[in-house]
């Protein structure tokens, strides 16, 4: 997956904004308020911190090279991934599985709004 293709797959996601809060090199996708997603698109290799469940971090981290602990994250919750390590069907999986438990950690109300076109 490029960088281009990465943006592009975090912002097709309902209410997905990228923002520039730490430097103008790192993007941090956010779903209403929330980070998702955070990545330097030219960092060469291509890498993207992603949250994930507790219990999940660890056995993908046993089981991939290009998975570890999130860096400048909270290591429990968060993997920083290197994309070419890791098959494109899988990183979208990581992605998509990213944003659903941001969004599921959002208040009943914000969550509903999502729902709507």
């Amino acid at each position: 997956m490029t960088p281009e293709q990465l943006r592009a797959f975090c912002l097709g996601f309902n209410a997905a904004v990228e923002e520039f809060p730490f430097t103008p090199e790192t993007s941090v996708f956010k779903v209403l308020g929330k980070v998702f997603a955070l990545s330097a698109l030219d960092g060469e290799p291509l890498k993207v911190n992603l949250k994930c469940d507790p219990e999940l971090t660890v056995r993908l981290r046993e089981e991939h090279e290009a998975i570890v602990p999130g860096y400048h994250m909270n290591k429990r919750h968060w993997n920083t991934v290197t994309v070419s390590g890791v098959p494109d069907t899988m990183l979208r999986e990581l992605v998509e599985d990213s944003y659903d438990l941001v969004v599921a950690g959002l208040p009943r109300a914000e969550r509903l709004k999502l729902d709507r076109p």
